[in-house]
């Protein structure tokens, strides 16, 4: 009977000094884990496709040769259409920003023309059916997004002539390689490991350049003529990017 009596008292006093010691037990925690946070950082390619508006104004500037001063104005007019081409660049990614350069190439089917204000009805045409642009990058990212502004050179390639409705062209055909500067913005989304998907607007500013028509059947038969031109394109692009797609941020 004793020894029943003594062993509930031991049980009692057991149960009554366990939640005390348990108390000055610490507390576990489990660890945090990483969170997984895209890194921009590394060599990249892509495709890009959209559409482009040119404005060209046309002036003339001299007639066989005699300059005219100041400048007789033609009019102007929109040269759109559609751009397909590719891209190549690197970006480096530092905490939330990100830096990077890229060269562009696109060919283009940019189209326009308008009746000339002085020689009606002549009507003038340029035609734009390639550019690229060598620019560099300052973005800011946020996980999967990336915001950027872009700015560089431009360069497009064009060719002008002169038609009349039911005679068609009647001048020669000027070809020039116009060079400028460019400035734009995009915003890219990061869709799956190393892929990712955007769009961009950018302006190409080409200044004004001059060049010689001729026309055999033209009143003056030699004009030179000085074309003022800028671009406006909104692209949709796929990049590719070589490198680990996520990096732990803790």
């Amino acid at each position: 009977m004793k020894t029943c009596a003594l062993a509930a008292v031991g049980l009692f006093a057991l149960g009554a000094v366990a939640p005390a010691g348990a108390a000055d037990l610490p507390l576990y925690k489990a660890p945090v884990a990483p969170l997984a946070a895209l890194e921009w950082t590394g060599v990249y390619g892509g495709i890009n496709g959209g559409g482009g508006l040119g404005h060209a104004c046309w002036s003339v500037v001299a007639v066989s040769g005699v300059p005219i001063d100041p400048a007789v104005g033609e009019g102007c007019h929109n040269a759109s259409g559609g751009t397909v081409g590719a891209q190549l660049g690197y970006r480096w990614q530092k905490a939330h920003w990100v830096l990077g350069v890229e060269a562009q190439g696109n060919w283009a089917d940019f189209k326009g023309n308008n009746v000339s204000l002085v020689l009606a009805p002549l009507n003038n045409r340029t035609r734009i059916d390639s550019f690229g642009l060598f620019t560099g990058q300052l973005g800011y990212t946020v996980n999967s997004l990336l915001f950027y502004g872009k700015a560089g050179a431009a360069v497009a390639h064009d060719k002008y002539d002169e038609f009349i409705p039911g005679v068609g062209v009647v001048s020669n055909t000027l070809s020039q390689t116009r060079w400028g500067y460019s400035a734009g913005f995009g915003v890219e989304y990061a869709f799956a490991e190393n892929w990712s998907i955007g769009g961009e607007y950018d302006h190409l500013f080409l200044g004004h350049h001059g060049g010689d028509l001729a026309s055999s059947i033209l009143v003056p038969p030699g004009r030179t003529e000085r074309i003022g031109q800028d671009v406006d394109i909104g692209l949709i692009r796929v990049n590719y990017r070589w490198g680990g797609p996520v990096v732990a941020k803790y």
